[in-house]
């Protein structure tokens, strides 16, 4: 029987309306891990699921949203998942029960930006409360990371993660008893998250390993003036022949641009955009070069300054190329929220920056004449 509500599924039928559910969003919405997926059956199950805590919500006898948790005290992590979250460092110095990874996290289209994830993650809460679980594993998309990292997550790999099925992902760890950070970065999680006091195990060795904050720097993090330096100086230097993102924006203006962003690392061959994504900020390239695929052909290589990701900002559909790492290369994740928000309150600078992207695109269509 499927309970309304939020629970953790503890029955075969709960656990197989969730595989369905799975389905529907990943293989049929997102087009992705038609490879392993169960087309017969029109469900997606995989190994971890085997030892894995599945939480779901359910509305009108409907499973909506669903997450799983496989935690280090139930069984080992798997291969995968160690490579996935890069976990080994921990693992050499955090004993497994104090870990978790979460992943398949996902709700109903059409309950996206509501409270039920919220309520869902209430029930995996207790969850974690009950067996002290310390650290928090898992990986989102780059237009999320904002979101996250507001939420207290903190990203901590030198490499991010690839995967043919579920794309360009960023590694991100929660430390459940840091309430002192929470409260610091200003996190709605803050007063959700109990306080033990003294008695916090927050693992000795757990400022050390993050101490490099991965490779992505966050502008929710760093102080505006040195955030806004780093993206400034690397657009400066464009030749007269290209055109800045950010040209004739006020300063104001600029940092309003750059709420929310991020700059990314990245490494040659990360796959940046998978053509069918459903995410639709935009990106700057800030150093290094990017690829242009399509099933594989090569269409172009852009230079520090060009824009990508505008044709699914600006249409509102799903990417429609692939976009490969070609060097070493630092890229802005500019967050599609900030600028529609842009776009609505400050006429001006939103302007600006809608022009300068019209003549990078110009100046792009031109040099393939």
């Amino acid at each position: 029987m499927i309970r309304d509500g939020a629970h953790m599924a503890s029955s075969d039928e709960e656990k197989e309306a969730v595989y369905r559910f799975r389905y529907d969003v990943y293989v049929e919405e997102m087009g992705r891990y038609g490879d392993i997926a169960d087309h017969a059956n029109r469900r997606f199950r995989e190994p971890e699921d085997d030892t894995a805590r599945i939480f779901y919500a359910a509305a009108d006898g409907q499973v909506v949203a669903t997450s799983r948790f496989n935690w280090g005290g139930d069984a080992p992590f798997s291969d995968r998942l160690v490579d996935h979250y890069r976990l080994a460092p921990f693992l050499d110095e955090i004993p497994p029960e104090a870990m978790a990874v979460g992943e398949r996290g996902m709700v109903k289209p059409d309950l996206r930006g509501s409270s039920i994830f919220w309520e869902l993650g209430e029930k995996s809460q207790a969850f974690v409360g009950e067996k002290r679980v310390q650290l928090i594993f898992g990986a989102c998309e780059p237009h999320l990371l904002s979101r996250y990292v507001g939420q207290g997550s903190r990203t901590f790999a030198a490499k991010n993660i690839n995967s043919p099925d579920s794309g360009y992902l960023i590694p991100i760890v929660n430390v459940i008893e840091d309430v002192d950070y929470l409260r610091r970065i200003g996190s709605p999680s803050a007063e959700a998250t109990r306080d033990w006091g003294d008695e916090k195990r927050i693992p000795e060795c757990i400022e050390r390993l993050l101490s490099d904050e991965g490779n992505v720097i966050s502008q929710r993090l760093v102080d505006s003036g040195l955030y806004l330096g780093e993206v400034s100086h690397a657009l400066e230097d464009l030749n007269e022949n290209q055109v800045s993102a950010l040209e004739g924006l006020t300063n104001d203006e600029v940092i309003g641009v750059l709420d929310k962003s991020n700059i990314i690392h990245c490494e040659p061959g990360d796959h940046v955009i998978k053509k069918g994504g459903t995410a639709r900020n935009m990106f700057v390239i800030l150093e290094g070069h990017v690829e242009v695929r399509d099933e594989g052909a090569l269409l172009g290589v852009f230079s520090p300054g060009d824009v990508f990701g505008a044709a699914a900002f600006l249409l509102e559909r799903p990417r429609v190329v692939d976009m490969y790492a070609a060097t070493p290369c630092r890229i802005l994740s500019l967050s599609e929220r900030t600028i529609r928000k842009a776009i609505d309150s400050d006429a001006h600078g939103a302007a600006h920056l809608m022009l300068n992207i019209a003549k990078i695109l110009c100046l792009r269509l031109l040099q393939t004449r």
